[in-house]
Order: structure tokens, then C-alpha cells, then sequence
């Protein structure tokens, strides 16, 4: 996955999370509660790995335009 998917594959697991969450304190369901909060744990991780790897690609495409720029 690219950056750019990680980031709207963790936010949109975190949204999912955080509904069934409230849905789960709503209703009195724990089980419904402990997936939410789970969920939206992975859509956290999801999204610092897109940040993570779009960092990552940053600091290469300036570190090549700088060797770039000194040929």
C-alpha cells in the first residue's frame, strides 16, 4: 500500500472504531466497545505508517534532487 492509502485506510478504520464504540457504550455491549476501541487502535497504526512512509519519501526525492542539483 501506498502512503496515501495507509492514511485513508487508517482513518476510515478509526471512524469505524470510534462508531462502534459509541454504539457498543450505548447499548451496554463490552464486546461492541473492546472491537471499536481495537479498531480504531489499528486505524491509529494504519495511519503513522502512511505518515511514516510518506517522511520517508520526502526526505529521498530531496535527497536525490540535492545530488541532482551538485551534478
Amino acid at each position: 500500500m501506498g502512503s496515501t492509502s495507509d492514511k485513508a485506510s487508517g482513518l476510515a478504520n478509526q471512524a469505524v472504531g470510534k462508531a462502534k464504540e459509541g454504539v457498543g457504550k450505548a447499548v451496554g455491549n463490552d464486546r461492541l466497545r473492546a472491537e471499536g476501541a481495537a479498531q480504531e487502535a489499528k486505524g491509529k497504526v494504519q495511519k503513522a505508517v502512511g505518515d511514516a512512509k510518506s517522511a520517508v519519501k520526502d526526505a529521498t526525492n530531496k535527497t536525490a534532487a540535492a545530488i541532482n542539483k551538485n551534478l
